[in-house]
């Protein structure tokens, strides 16, 4: 596939749904370019499927998961390549077009883009604990995507790890399907409560029933019967080729030894900067969520030339947020296109201006309530940190202090160089070579990104020059 179009969307979650139906409704023609099999993104995966051949399932995965139905039918008329893999975005020409460059059932294609909205979403924050890649420990979004995608329940003596409320939202959803847990390890440090208590009053007024599904969903864990285990320090993972035990310290130091088949772990989410990073859109550190986002002006335009952020790629604020992100990007895009004046694109917008408001208002209080804990950056020596290459956090700290930042780390131990470029291991190193060096992860920096940004067959590449030569 070749040609040109107004709007090239890379993501099929709530933002890029949203973005697609919002420019068609404004005379565009976009094309949304999803990896996934179905639209839905994380947060609403496999929904339309789910509602139409286990309609069941919706009673546990809740209200909230069944309304993406609606984004994904709203967004029926928009054209759609579901399994496309994006793994190159051009450099913008004098007009600002860029070509974006992916490949779907092993072959490539290229299409000319006016302007490119990223809503790739957000990954899970990697743990880097000791044992983690024993067979048998997942992520809390991973049995989501396997209950959501396939229909997969977990068995046996299922422990889940973290905090946050994707966590507790997942406590619920298992307590709903009486699927049995058997204790939730919860690493939420001390005195976080308080220190959250001060951005309540705007947390309520900008999104108070967010907030009271929260205190459901805490409510729901101290009646489901399932065993909680308060600050929870010092995780670790036992077990002769999988996983079957837990050790950690409970709040009062103690340790701790539980038998376990199923370990999920989870500390918050945090942006996927592979596109955003390979267009050369500038990135600040947050402290607070401890992540790098792309710096984005109100309609969600990034310091790279015709190059839009909507949605957790562009920070975590949640999936009402995204739909906001993606509907204003879509305006800007439709105002510079000349297909909205300037004074009705503005009219439009304040809705999605006052949702985004509200839901930052939330984040800074569950930024504040769940921050990811000051452990998550100073793993044991024996965990593995990259896991394509099999570094250790020892052989990271064997070179942090010679080390400007994660590319240099990069050269001396090929950490990041492996198939996920990064994914599971960048945020860790920049954090343990910032803590050698006594300096912010801002100095440090991130890993440099490369196209492709995702495996690529030779075949792909000959089929992309046969297009080329077409």
């Amino acid at each position: 596939m070749s040609g040109a179009r107004d709007l090239v969307i890379i993501g099929a979650g709530p933002a890029g749904l949203a973005a697609g139906a919002e420019a068609r409704a404004h005379g565009l023609d976009p094309l949304i370019l999803d990896e996934q099999p179905e639209p839905g993104g994380q947060i609403y995966r496999s929904v339309a499927r789910v509602a139409q051949q286990r309609p069941a399932d919706l009673a546990f995965l809740g209200a909230d998961y069944a309304h993406g139905a609606e984004l994904v039918a709203a967004a029926t008329e928009v054209e759609r390549r579901q399994g496309a893999t994006v793994w190159q975005i051009g450099s913008a020409g004098r007009d600002g077009v860029r070509e974006v460059v992916w490949s779907a059932a092993g072959t490539a294609h290229r299409v000319r883009a006016g302007a490119v909205l990223i809503a790739s979403g957000a990954m899970e924050r990697p743990v880097p604990i000791r044992g983690w890649t024993l067979p048998g420990v997942t992520t809390v979004g991973a049995l989501q995507v396997a209950l959501k995608q396939a229909a997969i329940y977990p068995a046996g003596r299922v422990v889940l790890a973290g905090q946050g409320p994707l966590l507790l939202l997942l406590v619920a959803q298992l307590a709903a399907a009486r699927i049995p847990v058997a204790a939730v390890l919860d690493t939420q440090p001390p005195g976080r409560a308080s220190a959250a208590a001060w951005h309540l009053p705007m947390a309520m007024v900008g999104a108070a029933d967010t907030l009271l599904k929260g205190l459901a969903l805490l409510r729901r864990r101290s009646t489901s019967g399932v065993p909680v285990w308060r600050h929870v320090t010092g995780l670790r993972v036992a077990g002769e080729g999988r996983v079957q035990m837990v050790r950690f310290r409970d709040n009062s130091g103690r340790e701790v030894a539980l038998n376990a088949d199923l370990l999920a772990l989870h500390e918050g989410v945090v942006p996927n900067p592979q596109l955003t990073r390979l267009v050369g859109a500038e990135h600040r550190w947050h402290p607070a969520q401890r992540c790098f986002h792309p710096v984005l002006d109100e309609w969600g335009e990034s310091t790279a030339k015709s190059v839009f952020v909507a949605g957790d790629g562009g920070g975590i604020l949640g999936a009402r947020a995204a739909v906001a992100g993606g509907r204003l990007a879509a305006l800007r895009v439709a105002e510079r296109q000349g297909r909205l004046v300037e004074s009705a694109r503005d009219l439009r917008a304040q809705p999605f201006l006052a949702r985004r408001w509200g839901e930052r208002a939330l984040r800074r209080f569950l930024d504040a309530l769940y921050p990811a804990p000051d452990w998550i950056a100073a793993p044991e020596d024996e965990a593995i940190i990259c896991r394509c290459e099999e570094i250790t956090a020892a052989d990271i700290r064997r070179i942090a202090g010679h080390a400007a930042g994660p590319n240099q780390a990069k050269a001396y131990l090929r950490c990041g160089m492996g198939p996920c470029q990064g994914r599971m291991c960048g945020l860790t190193v920049t954090e343990m070579i910032a803590r050698a060096r006594g300096v912010s992860p801002a100095v440090t920096g991130y890993l440099t990104i490369r196209p492709p940004i995702k495996p690529v067959t030779v075949d792909e590449l000959a089929s992309l020059a046969e297009e080329m030569t077409a």
